[in-house]
């Protein structure tokens, strides 16, 4: 089970592919991004207006235009990208997700889920986009497939 939806890992790949995989003044358009993840089109294109909104990422129109992400955006923090995509209460929700689930009435793995789920967080907050391209650009670590 996976404390982020698929279209918030999806939107990190993408993030990271436009940090990574693009030269300075370079731009990728929907195709080429869902291409190198190995995504849907439509998703993909939704995330990434959903990103442009939340300045995780920009976008420019025209015959040059596409998506790109700054040196400014490239220093945020991971946490940005899932607070964009799922929300900020993702890190409050049960395990097993029971809408009641707390501290005093929880469930079955609270307190084992409620440990991991609280590191997850703190290192979603300290890693930043940079931190994730080095592995990419590297050919140490892998976006599709």
């Amino acid at each position: 089970m996976s404390m982020l939806s698929i279209t918030c890992s999806t939107a990190i790949k993408a993030v990271i592919y436009l940090a990574a995989e693009l030269n300075p003044g370079d731009r990728a358009s929907v195709i080429q991004i869902a291409e190198a993840l190995d995504a849907s089109e439509h998703t993909v294109g939704k995330l990434l207006q959903v990103l442009v909104k939340a300045a995780v990422i920009c976008s420019a129109k025209g015959p040059t235009g596409g998506f790109y992400v700054t040196a400014r955006q490239k220093a945020q923090p991971i946490i940005q990208v899932i607070y964009a995509i799922d929300g900020r209460d993702v890190f409050d929700r049960c395990g097993l997700g029971l809408s009641k689930c707390s501290g005093s009435h929880p469930c079955p793995i609270h307190e084992q889920y409620k440990s991991i789920r609280d590191d997850f967080k703190a290192l979603c907050q300290r890693g930043r986009i940079s931190d994730l391209c080095e592995p990419v650009a590297g050919g140490l670590a892998y976006l599709a497939g």
